[in-house]
């Protein structure tokens, strides 16, 4: 994806929709100097052009049971690309993972996941990690605290 053409005002209005998406449109129009309506237009426009994928609520794992959240490298056995979109199908179809990125060096995948608790990710990994032949290797790294978890992007209109 390309980047879209961004005004000073469209990365206000982002800056304040990634903190909270469901500001009414008369509060973003008084914090940016728009009309509630010229708002809805500009934020319609970014929904449109890709640059808003997603208005979501941001749960706490451990306020809904998820207590644990591990940090998992994996390598896959072989340098296949169909052995490379099976594992993402895997992963996509996964609700324990939070996120999963493809990355450069001596791992080829690092996935994030939320589990109840350790037995709970045993279970889930076994079917991933274990018993899933294109995996060579992976290491857990379950964490201690969370420090920040954040999706925002930093905006600047000079970017």
């Amino acid at each position: 994806m390309t980047a879209v053409p961004l005004d000073h005002i469209d990365y206000l209005l982002l800056e304040l929709v990634q903190v909270d998406a469901t500001q009414p449109l008369h509060e973003l129009g008084e914090r940016v100097g728009l009309s509630p309506s010229a708002v809805q237009r500009r934020l319609t426009r970014l929904r449109a052009n890709g640059v808003i994928t997603a208005e979501v609520a941001v749960v706490d794992p451990r306020a809904v049971g998820m207590g644990l959240t591990t940090v998992v490298l994996v390598e896959l056995a072989e340098d296949d690309a169909d052995e490379y979109l099976a594992f993402c199908d895997l992963v996509l179809a996964e609700p324990a993972v939070q996120q999963c990125y493809s990355v450069v060096g001596q791992w080829d995948y690092v996935v994030v996941m939320v589990t109840a608790d350790l037995a709970a990710y045993r279970l889930i990994s076994n079917d991933l990690f274990v018993r899933n032949k294109s995996v060579l290797r992976y290491e857990t790294l379950p964490t201690y605290e969370r420090i920040k978890a954040q999706l925002a992007v930093p905006l600047s209109p000079s970017s």
